[in-house]
């Protein structure tokens, strides 16, 4: 198990540095200094390391920030990158890294943390919104412009904008000493939740229809493909074709009063599925 420690040194951040290099390859340009980071660690910020022994092997950083409320601007944590060495992942490092961040916001007094990444990554969105609690209604396009990443080349840089509200039960409940268990896929149909919108095979991978129409329930999935970057790399064009498809039923769904609040892995099939939650009703507490 990583050991997870606030980081404070020229020497940790340089590490930082390092390791960014390794989980983002191929653009000396998105690397973010060590001088930058120190400097917000130092200034309300934050920057964590998780160690294996003496080796930096994940590491999260984020600033306070500002958001906007009826009453005028209130201060947040915003989370600005994490990353975990591949030959360390799904090994719940990245989980204790932001369970550690949560609790450090918890004793700044702030009451949000918000985060931006990509809807179509699944390993993600199984870790931001079903193991986390972060809820999400805002979509965002070409956050970033030409990204030039391995991961992110060639692709727009949409992202979903997630808001974390550190003090309620919705969090507490997936990041406390005793979280409660993942819903699965079963729990969904039985509730009679429908599936947003038919997928079709294309070979090893899923297509997106050619068309969307929202049913109006309360509760709905949405799926994507379980593993979209192994999807892009086998073909570029379909990848595309999800991403101004989600971007499409996302922005609409949202403006339809709709909110992301949880996310299914299901591999009851044999086949991995994922799938969003999107709920319309009251706000999560």
């Amino acid at each position: 198990m990583a050991i997870i420690r606030i980081l404070e040194t020229i020497e940790e951040m340089e590490q930082v540095e390092e390791l960014q290099r390794v989980v983002w390859l191929g653009s000396e340009t998105d690397v973010v200094p060590s001088h930058l980071l120190i400097t917000l660690a130092h200034n309300g910020g934050l920057v964590l390391g998780a160690y294996d022994g003496d080796k930096l092997v994940g590491t999260l950083f984020g600033f306070v920030g500002l958001y906007d409320t009826p009453a005028g601007s209130r201060p947040k944590h915003c989370s600005h990158q994490m990353g975990v060495l591949p030959e360390a992942r799904d090994a719940g490092i990245g989980f204790a890294l932001k369970r550690a961040q949560w609790q450090f916001v918890r004793q700044q007094g702030l009451d949000c943390i918000t985060w931006t990444y990509d809807p179509l990554l699944s390993r993600n969105g199984n870790l931001n919104i079903a193991q986390l609690g972060a809820v999400c209604n805002t979509y965002m396009r070409e956050v970033y412009g030409e990204m030039r990443d391995d991961m992110n080349a060639g692709l727009a840089s949409d992202r979903f904008q997630v808001d974390l509200w550190v003090n309620t039960a919705h969090v507490s409940q997936r990041m406390g000493d005793h979280p409660g268990p993942a819903l699965k896929l079963a729990d969904f149909e039985s509730a009679h939740a429908p599936i947003f919108y038919p997928v079709d095979s294309a070979g090893v991978f899923i297509r997106p229809p050619g068309y969307l129409t929202i049913p109006g329930e309360t509760a709905l999935l949405a799926e994507i493909p379980s593993d979209f970057l192994k999807l892009k790399a086998a073909d570029f064009g379909l990848a595309c074709d999800w991403r101004q498809f989600t971007r499409e039923m996302f922005e609409t769904s949202f403006a339809d009063g709709y909110l992301v609040t949880d996310f299914v892995y299901d591999t009851s099939g044999g086949n991995p599925r994922s799938f969003y939650v999107l709920t319309r009703g009251p706000a999560i507490s």
